[in-house]
């Protein structure tokens, strides 16, 4: 009965404007009737934006992997250029990726791109990549390096944060993501990325972005050794910023995934516990305009899910991503637009494509077909096995050896 109390007492600070505090968010994360929270988290969704459901044409490019800083829950960096897995791309492969969706005729209009803090590279890579994408499609949107990145440059490069992106600006740099958040609790900040950006200084860079007039994300890592105390700090830190800055955008909420990093041993975030903090995002950060349901890393069925817990942005068509995959994720490295529409559609929602800034592009008639969503397939030409030789020695097995799990230690 108290737990059900407290909510009534949290809808009322909701439905008043009230924000909602430490202890509101405890609370959610404590009431055990999760529809119960979910349905006041899609009164405010609703409310800011009806049933409208977002999502843009965007292409990840992750430049490098090579990464200094040794975070126990990354499953995609490698710590130096020669280790097993490590890649750099050279500035013409980086193009290439976009240079091969416009000659294919794909409309993107975003290149989301997020690197390891590679020490060997020089500055000019970043700008002369950033320079290259633009001469290839001047009208894309580079929303490029997250916060751990830019301050990263700027300690390296011997920059201020506002130079930094100022250079970065000059060539082309448009918004940043909001990823390397993490959970800003220094507790946990100590055990799984304590040689990166502390939270202060992550904040600091969105800070002085947004005052120079760039919009940008912002996120948090849940579903590993932080409570629920901490991820609801974490979220009202953002929320203080943007009642001084007013520059992010979106919220993200990122599910630690296990696989192939330190901390395999965690069975990370249920899908419950993915519904529930997309809800209770929703409710504690009433001013910050939206909350993206990353489908690449919750997988399709609960990101559509999600739309009725408060999100109300799907992300894009993604077409290559390798942060999530390396750490274990299993869904598609892209989808059409067709099939973003047709999920989104099919979850009773009003599809809606944006731009980076939330610019509308399409909705409505343009967007919807009558013709029933057929997934392209590609035919696979029979195999015919051949005899094996008469060598005497046992016939060896076609089947692929199980993907060996790293305990390497990486950013």
């Amino acid at each position: 009965m108290t737990a059900r109390l407290n909510l009534a007492a949290i809808r009322d600070k909701v439905r008043s404007g009230e924000p909602l505090s430490l202890e509101d968010g405890v609370t959610l994360y404590q009431h055990p009737n999760l529809l119960e929270v979910g349905a006041l988290a899609n009164e405010v969704r609703e409310r800011l934006h009806g049933d409208r459901t977002f999502f843009n044409r965007n292409l990840h490019i992750n430049a490098t992997n090579v990464c200094e800083a040794s975070c126990r829950f990354c499953s995609f960096a490698r710590l130096a250029p020669g280790d097993p897995g490590a890649y750099t791309m050279s500035l013409d492969e980086a193009w290439g990726k976009l240079r091969a969706r416009v000659d294919a005729g794909d409309p993107i209009t975003e290149i989301h791109i997020v690197n390891g803090l590679h020490p060997g590279l020089p500055f000019d890579y970043y700008t002369d990549l950033l320079q290259g994408l633009k001469r290839i499609q001047p009208t894309i949107h580079l929303k490029a390096f997250t916060a751990v990145e830019i301050f990263y440059f700027a300690r390296k490069f011997e920059m201020s944060i506002d130079t930094v992106l100022q250079k970065l600006g000059a060539a082309g740099l448009d918004s940043l993501p909001g990823g390397g958040a993490e959970i800003f609790a220094p507790r946990v900040r100590k055990k799984i990325c304590d040689d990166k950006c502390t939270a202060d200084e992550w904040l600091d860079v969105h800070r002085v972005a947004h005052r120079i007039g760039l919009r940008t994300n912002c996120t948090m890592l849940y579903g590993h050794i932080e409570s629920a105390e901490e991820r609801i700090d974490h979220m009202l830190r953002l929320r203080a910023l943007q009642d001084e800055t007013g520059g992010f955008q979106t919220f993200i909420p990122l599910a630690f995934h296990p696989d192939g990093n330190a901390l395999m041993k965690l069975p990370g975030p249920t899908g419950v516990e993915d519904l529930r903090t997309y809800a209770i995002a929703r409710l504690l950060l009433h001013n910050i305009p939206h909350i993206k349901a990353y489908w690449i890393m919750l997988g399709v069925k609960t990101a559509q899910t999600a739309l009725w817990f408060g999100a109300d942005d799907l992300d894009g068509t993604v077409q290559e991503e390798k942060i999530y995959h390396m750490a274990g994720a299993e869904t598609p490295q892209a989808m059409r637009p067709a099939e973003i529409v047709r999920i989104i559609v099919n979850a009773g929602r009003a599809p809606v494509e944006r731009d980076t800034l939330y610019n509308v592009l399409s909705e409505g008639a343009a967007l919807t077909s009558d013709k029933p969503f057929r997934r392209k397939v590609r035919r696979a030409e029979p195999q015919v096995a051949s005899a094996p030789a008469a060598t005497g020695e046992p016939e060896q097995s076609s089947v692929s050896p199980t993907r060996h799990r790293s305990l390497e230690i990486v950013s």
